[in-house]
């Protein structure tokens, strides 16, 4: 009696079994009915293994003629493989129950759609766009839930009760929400957002006056940063919640070009977003990159009074990030004001910039940075290296273990002084991960479609919170192709980080306003 081991392929499942070729093809046949409830009658045998059977399994094979000895010598020891097709006569109950969407409650279906989106009031897509991407963002929402109003609510208090009601109705519901009482309070707590065209329409407002118009009116409501977790130490002075989230100090430094004995000139200030300059400079400078457009940003040449020499002189202006937050936005300057002295009313018209600017969905800001808290980051980075070259050289050592802890003993004394100062020295900013490293990832964006500046269309783009159950990377790039939602008012569909990373301008089509970055663990 001879036993040969099978392995089985039917459908999704697949099993082993020991078969007594003795029993043919109709013993095969009664043995795998047992099993997978598949009449007889009804299967179809096929090989995967080579030397077996060619095509279908005839019933009036004699497996005695089948060297099976040989089959599996050619496997290396490893069972037969064979497919099985055919449909069992009774299926097996599910081991759940079954629960349609449309049972579902309207709250449920809200956490397991897509996210809902916001119908167009007139107009109103700048408002829309900015709501979308800031609901994305976990301290601001957590705030806005402990706001208290009191029994005398005033303009900004109405507004952020109504923007905090919106996203509660965005929370519970799949359907697109109209935000009819939030569009009417913030034109009380913003007139301009009122203007209406010569037919009477609401005319198209600028998305980044909205969202700095927002933060303004949060900043001075919102005194209570718990949310955020951060002690008095990494607030760094922040009073409220706003700018602690999305506020970053910036120092700027004067030095004058003409009298180098004028002492420097060093002060600091509060900023809600960094600009990427994409207009360019002095001759020669070209920005095609972000990086390239903020740092152009944070430099240039003015003209102020010199105390030496007693009259107005040339000084440098320099500018860099003292205080880090775990939100960053950067706002492309596209859209400018040009002087038109040829016209009748010399008022001048709002133009657009078409040009085409890349950005990755990392942003790094170590240049960005003051020498002080680039000390800091440079001990993090340092630190990670050290770490990543152990594991490395571990594992060609054929040692087991992913994360390797430094040694003392191991550590040059370069290093060791950069760790020590970073203990020593103040955090880099609030709400930051543990021994941050300057990287911010990109999770939401505004865009403007259109070449007129005071018309087309804004849409947002947010990272999806639930995140890809696998995640390929971008052609031969080191880009993760993440999913995405791109909200064009109350039409809501799935996208990839790959879309999101074309909306970099250069055409007619969806270009990047506002970027949105988080601070990267």
């Amino acid at each position: 009696m001879t036993t040969v081991p099978l392995f089985v392929k039917w459908g999704k499942e697949s099993f082993e079994l020991q078969f007594v070729t003795d029993a043919g093809v109709k013993g095969l046949k009664s043995e795998l009915e047992e099993k997978t409830g598949v009449p007889a009658d009804r299967m179809k045998l096929m090989a995967k293994s080579k030397g077996l059977w060619k095509g279908v399994l005839k019933d009036e094979l004699d497996l005695s003629s089948i060297d099976f000895a040989a089959a599996l010598a050619k496997t290396k020891g490893s069972p037969l493989q064979i497919l099985l097709m055919g449909s069992a006569t009774q299926l097996a109950g599910p081991k759940t129950k079954t629960v349609f969407l449309e049972d579902l409650p309207p709250e449920e279906i809200a956490r397991v759609a897509e996210p809902s989106g916001l119908v167009n009031m007139g107009n109103t897509c700048y408002l829309n766009s900015v709501v979308q991407c800031l609901r994305a963002v976990d301290p601001f929402r957590k705030g806005l839930r402990t706001l208290f109003v009191g029994q005398q609510p005033n303009s900004n208090t109405m507004f952020l009760s109504a923007l905090k009601d919106l996203y509660g109705n965005l929370d519970r519901t799949a359907d697109p929400v109209p935000p009819a009482n939030f569009v009417r309070v913030t034109k009380m707590a913003f007139p301009q957002f009122n203007q209406t065209g010569p037919q009477g329409q609401p005319m198209q407002q600028d998305a980044e006056e909205f969202y700095s118009g927002l933060l303004t009116v949060a900043a001075q409501e919102t005194s209570d940063t718990s949310s955020l977790e951060a002690s008095p130490q990494e607030l760094q002075g922040a009073t409220n919640l706003v700018d602690a989230v999305f506020g970053t100090i910036m120092e700027e430094t004067l030095t004058c070009d003409e009298s180098p004995e004028e002492p420097p000139v060093t002060t600091t200030d509060l900023h809600r977003k960094l600009v990427c300059n994409i207009q360019g400079g002095t001759a020669g400078q070209n920005v095609s990159h972000i990086s390239e457009g903020i740092l152009l940003g944070l430099e240039g040449k003015i003209e102020k009074n010199s105390e030496l020499l007693g009259r107005n002189a040339q000084w440098t202006r320099r500018q860099r990030l003292s205080r880090l937050p775990p939100i960053l936005v950067v706002q492309f300057g596209r859209f400018y004001w040009k002087a038109t002295p040829d016209s009748q009313d010399h008022a001048g018209v709002k133009c657009k910039i078409m040009k085409k600017v890349s950005f990755s969905s990392t942003l790094d800001v170590y240049e960005f940075c003051s020498p002080k808290v680039q000390e800091t980051l440079k001990a993090s980075r340092d630190k990670a290296l050290k770490e990543d070259e152990e594991r490395i050289q571990k594992k060609l050592d054929g040692v087991e273990g992913a994360d390797v802890e430094m040694k003392e003993d191991d550590e040059d004394e370069e290093l060791k002084a950069a760790l020590a100062m970073s203990v020593e020295s103040a955090p880099v900013g609030p709400g930051l991960p543990a021994h941050f490293q300057g990287q911010y990832e990109l999770f939401a964006a505004v865009t403007h479609k259109g070449r007129d500046a005071d018309g087309g269309h804004y849409m947002s783009w947010v990272r999806s919170s639930a995140g890809s159950s696998k995640v390929d990377t971008i052609g031969d790039t080191d880009e993760l192709n993440e999913d995405w939602f791109v909200f064009n008012d109350d039409e809501v569909s799935p996208c990839k980080t790959e879309d999101i990373l074309k909306l970099q301008g250069g055409g007619d089509y969806d270009m990047s306003y506002l970027n949105f970055y988080r601070a990267k663990k």
